[in-house]
């Protein structure tokens, strides 16, 4: 495939499809099967996005590990690579992926796979903002957190010893961002869908 950017990588978060293990804020208005379809629904649609943008090459960092059939059927549907997630939480699984990433490409923007706003426009922006070491790119999100970051070296202390999953992570980024000097660069705000009410949203868009 010919991709626009040869030197830049999409990293996207995915857990496997299991019952009860993913989008679990949306049970008991759903239940766990059908939060699951959900969770396939909305990784089909920004992995659909990517491919048929070719942009740059897709990675699929997957957890627990690569094993599970929806994984490899992403593979060949959607000409990506399968990667393991590896850390103890969040933050050391994010930092690993872009520091690997980083071995083989100039620029990384890492995903999570729940976020419909993004649009191809907003992935190219990122891409184009990141023209210096010291350049870090964020996709802020409505409820306080950021739902892409993009960089083109590591940095490990965006990541540490952050409380995931509140309204203060954006702030907070931005502080370690501006204390190490480095340029933030941010994209339009974006959402998620976290909850059922974001979830109508998604239908209802």
């Amino acid at each position: 495939m010919i991709y626009k950017y040869r030197d830049t990588t999409v990293l996207i978060f995915c857990k496997a499809p299991i019952a009860g293990q993913v989008k679990t804020r949306l049970i008991p208005d759903l239940t766990a099967q059908q939060a699951v379809n959900v969770h396939i629904e909305l990784t089909k649609q920004i992995l659909s996005l990517l491919s048929g943008s070719q942009l740059c090459p897709i990675q699929l960092w997957c957890s627990p590990d690569t094993s599970h059939p929806f994984f490899s059927d992403c593979m060949d549907d959607y000409q990506l690579s399968l990667h393991q997630q590896q850390g103890d939480d969040l933050g050391q699984r994010m930092d690993h992926a872009i520091s690997t990433a980083l071995v083989d490409f100039s620029k990384v923007l890492l995903v999570g796979c729940d976020c419909p706003s993004l649009t191809v426009a907003d992935f190219d922006f990122a891409i184009k903002a990141l023209q210096s070491p010291q350049d870090v790119v964020l996709a802020p999100a409505e409820d306080g957190g950021y739902v892409m970051i993009g960089m083109t070296k590591p940095y490990p202390e965006l990541f540490s010893n952050m409380t995931w999953g509140r309204s203060t992570v954006l702030d907070i980024t931005r502080q370690r961002l501006g204390q190490a000097g480095l340029i933030i660069n941010e994209t339009r705000q974006q959402w998620d869908v976290d909850t059922f009410n974001d979830l109508q949203r998604f239908y209802q868009q």
